[in-house]
């Protein structure tokens, strides 16, 4: 299969989208951890409850979205208002002069994440054949690391021409923001699957329109979730082993340029060989990865780790969402989408706090091994459990194509 018969029209143009509201995003992400405790005087704990309730009003947002999506029809303007809400909320960092600003201003973008994610997975996965939705997300994510790469880059540059200037990189973040909404109000359009309401859905239900294989697979990815709290506190992790404050955007951006080259490659594996034997390789593979660096001693050490890190995450963002989109009834996929980010996000708060506390009470090593511990065990538990309900559909799509 050539890339270039999936890459096109609405699979071209949200990569487009999600590659520009990255580099924004992440001209900012990096550096919150150092802005909150350095500049604005926040502990970690209170980072991992910024975290955790900008994650969680997100998620809950993505339920509704989804469901508002399938119920009228479109997708494209919850889309557009969404990365318009977050492209005007996000470069408001640069006036921040409190954690608690700092608070608001994260609850206001992932409200626009909340309302864009669930039609918007949705619209893509309405874009492409089924054969090829693991290839079409793993395209999506790449194009979105892309610019979580450049993202980096900028910030780091700002801060070499001018040292701790963290509100001038805030600042310039609003450019790329601003072309996304552009990109996406221009080239991005309904697909036919999503041309007609659905009539039979009177009233929102969240969780009790989704077959029960699809709730089974969310309960499993709530359990990994729990042990997968923000990359914030990574970064932390890297500035105790020695990686300078200057230095960390480039660690991220490193970060990303791995996930950018695994997103396209976990992809075709999940529609090669089926989304769970990706999934369950990535979260062993985490498992592994915060075990070591709850172990690591040196810079080194962080750089590669971090660098392994990016295959962990091509092997999960994209098969799962084509997971997702395979169990979801035809006309209920805004909704599975919805509950699928939905799930993930409710359990980022405690996920967050609970790293936070262990972490600022036991250290890091305890927090990362807790994490390490839960993908074990959510990665075996999604291996062993009878799932042939599950993964049958998906897999024997898989098999069809081999």
């Amino acid at each position: 299969m050539k890339l270039s018969r999936v890459v096109r029209g609405n699979v071209l143009w949200l990569g487009v989208v999600s590659l520009l509201t990255d580099l924004s995003s992440e001209m900012i992400y990096p550096l919150l951890p150092f802005f909150l405790t350095t500049t604005l005087g926040a502990g970690p704990a209170f980072l991992g409850v910024v975290e955790g309730i900008a994650e969680t009003t997100a998620s809950m947002l993505k339920l509704a979205s989804g469901w508002v999506s399938d119920r009228v029809g479109k997708r494209k303007p919850l889309v557009l208002v969404g990365y318009g809400v977050a492209s005007i909320a996000r470069p408001l960092m640069a006036i921040a002069t409190a954690p608690w600003h700092v608070l608001v201003i994260r609850f206001s973008d992932r409200i626009g994440k909340g309302l864009r994610s669930a039609p918007r997975d949705a619209l893509l996965a309405e874009s492409v054949d089924a054969a090829h939705r693991g290839t079409a997300f793993g395209f999506h994510r790449g194009a979105d690391h892309a610019g979580a790469v450049i993202g980096p880059l900028a910030a780091s540059a700002v801060l070499l021409a001018s040292p701790g200037n963290y509100r001038l990189a805030f600042g310039l973040a609003a450019v790329p923001a601003a072309l996304s909404v552009l990109v996406l109000w221009s080239k991005v359009r309904e697909t036919a699957a999503t041309a007609s309401p659905t009539k039979t859905q009177p009233r929102f239900e969240g969780f009790a329109v989704l077959p029960k294989p699809l709730r089974t697979f969310l309960f499993i990815i709530v359990l990994f979730t729990l042990g997968n709290a923000t990359d914030a506190f990574l970064l932390l992790r890297a500035q105790q082993l020695g990686i300078s404050i200057a230095l960390i955007p480039a660690l991220w951006a490193a970060l990303h340029v791995s996930k950018m080259i695994w997103s396209v490659p976990g992809g075709m594996l999940a529609d090669r060989f089926g989304a769970r034997r990706a999934i369950v390789a990535g979260w062993l593979l985490y498992s592994a990865l915060y075990a070591a660096l709850a172990a690591a001693t040196s810079p080194w050490h962080v750089w590669a780790l971090f660098l392994a890190y990016g295959l962990f995450y091509g092997l999960t963002e994209a098969p799962e969402k084509a997971m997702i989109a395979a169990l979801a009834p035809a006309d209920r996929k805004g909704a599975a989408f919805g509950a699928y980010h939905f799930a993930i996000g409710i359990a980022a708060l405690p996920a967050s706090v609970i790293f936070g506390v262990l972490w600022q009470r036991y250290g890091a090593a305890t927090a990362l091994l807790t994490g390490a511990a839960l993908a074990l065990l959510a990665a075996f538990l999604l291996l062993l459990t009878r799932l042939d309900s599950i993964t049958g559909a998906s897999d024997e799509q898989n098999r069809s194509h081999r």
